[in-house]
């Protein structure tokens, strides 16, 4: 098992835009309904509104220079067993970025302590606002907030830590499986997940399913513990999509050549090669989407201020980025059918608190687990897609501090790094991009019947 959380596969035969969307009568077979659970949304209108309004603008989005470089440290080791060593598989080589090659705004010294400013520097700023402005960002570098962070976050500063050229070290499939990676999927889900050890969790897409059980005991959770399942089985899902869609074809005459594959794709979703269990997975991956399209929604108003900057350096890119960005959130803001988080923790102040913490622990660990992934490049697709479910549950817990953000000035309230701006935008559109292409599966099983 890969633990790629995504790929960008363009190999796909692309429909006219009219045929974007299959019928109703197509799209039986991979769900049971159309509205999905624990919300009221289905799935059509966001296969709609993805392919046609939000893929083509997230991709552009995550291809310029603000989005395309991330820090990361893959060389922590596993704090839960002992590491099994690096994959010695070709494809899962990261190359890292030389820092001549990053952009003078991205590796400026204070971005990072600069939350509110989107990473431009405290120089950059000095000139432009007052000095209790100043102060506060004097107050931010201090500032602890590690309460707030759902994600193990890598220290930037360690030696460790490397520039990645995202659109350099593409999310595809390089062979990493076995024993380590399974291992590290047996682990966030028995041990992570809100359920008794006593309890199958149907996990292996190629065994027979006997999760029954499971699932009847899933139902009676509170609705808490029933989205924290579902947001990690859809990851799961996401990462199974782009496994299939840009598989390791052929190797020979010394060229590797990926594309997408059929018949891996039937193994881990087709109803009835999965008894089911597939139908579950991609109902789980939109309800996924909802979260974080929800989170972005939530989150516009903070980038939204006319001081908030993507600071690269280069004044024409960060101006047009800016704009890219915020014609995402105007199609966010359209879109009739969000996920209503305040029936979440809505209970009894203190269970509440205390399931909310217990919620954020929880997914913590699981980033953490990414560290014990062997393969390098799978590691680092892992790193920034939990850290980017992890920032959109940061935002949708953070509802009241988005609220109180000053229109004019910077606040030292809610926070984001560029690390989790970064990892936000180009989760969501790994989400993004696995709607897509289970656009092109679809055709794809139309050709082969």
């Amino acid at each position: 098992m890969n633990l790629m959380l995504s790929n960008l596969f363009w190999g796909c035969p692309v429909a006219p835009q009219v045929s974007l969307i299959l019928t109703r009568q197509q799209l039986r077979g991979w769900w049971t309904d159309e509205v999905l659970d624990d919300c009221f949304c289905d799935v059509e209108s966001i296969d709609v509104f993805n392919n046609f309004k939000i893929y083509p603008r997230i991709k552009k989005l995550t291809e310029r220079d603000y989005f395309r470089y991330y820090r990361v440290n893959l060389k922590r080791p596993c704090p839960f067993w002992p590491d099994d060593g690096h994959c010695s598989i070709k494809d899962c080589h990261v190359e890292p970025c030389p820092e001549s090659k990053v952009p003078v705004g991205i590796k400026s010294g204070n971005y990072n302590k600069v939350r509110v400013s989107v990473s431009i520097s405290l120089k950059h700023f000095s000139s432009c606002f007052s000095n209790q402005s100043k102060e506060a960002f004097a107050d931010w570098a201090r500032h602890d907030d590690a309460q707030d962070h759902f994600c193990e976050l890598d220290d930037e500063t360690s030696p460790d830590a490397d520039y990645v050229d995202l659109l350099l070290n593409p999310e595809r499939f390089t062979g990493y499986k076995g024993p380590s990676a399974w291992r590290v999927w047996n682990s966030i889900y028995e041990e992570n997940c809100f359920k008794p050890r006593s309890v199958y969790r149907p996990l292996n897409p190629l065994a027979p399913s006997r999760g029954e059980g499971f699932y009847t005991w899933l139902e009676g959770l509170c609705l808490e513990k029933r989205v924290f399942y579902r947001l990690i089985s859809g990851l799961h899902s996401s990462i199974n999509i782009h496994l299939c869609a840009d598989y390791l074809l052929d190797e020979g005459w010394g060229r590797s050549v990926w594309g997408p594959n059929l018949q891996e794709f039937r193994r881990r979703f087709d109803t009835a090669e999965t008894k089911g269990e597939g139908t579950r997975r991609l109902k789980n991956l939109y309800f996924l989407y909802l979260i974080e399209l929800r989170a972005l929604y939530k989150v516009a108003p903070y980038f939204e201020r006319a001081f908030v900057n993507l600071y690269t350096g280069n004044t024409q890119e960060d101006g047009a980025t800016k704009d890219l960005l915020l014609q995402v959130f105007n199609e966010i803001k359209a879109f009739p059918m969000h996920f209503d988080e305040k029936s979440m923790f809505a209970g009894h102040k203190m269970e509440a608190k205390t399931l909310k913490e217990e919620f954020r622990l929880h997914f913590k660990n699981i980033s953490r687990i990414m560290d014990c992934v062997g393969c390098s490049k799978c590691r680092l697709w892992g790193k920034l897609q939990t850290q980017g479910l992890g920032t959109a549950l940061k935002i949708l817990f953070s509802e009241k501090e988005i609220k109180n953000l000053p229109e004019h000035s910077p606040s030292k309230g809610f926070q984001l790094t560029r690390q989790e701006i970064v990892a936000l935008m180009n989760g969501f559109g790994r989400l993004s991009t696995s709607i897509h292409q289970l656009h092109n599966f679809r055709l794809l099983l139309k050709e082969n019947r």
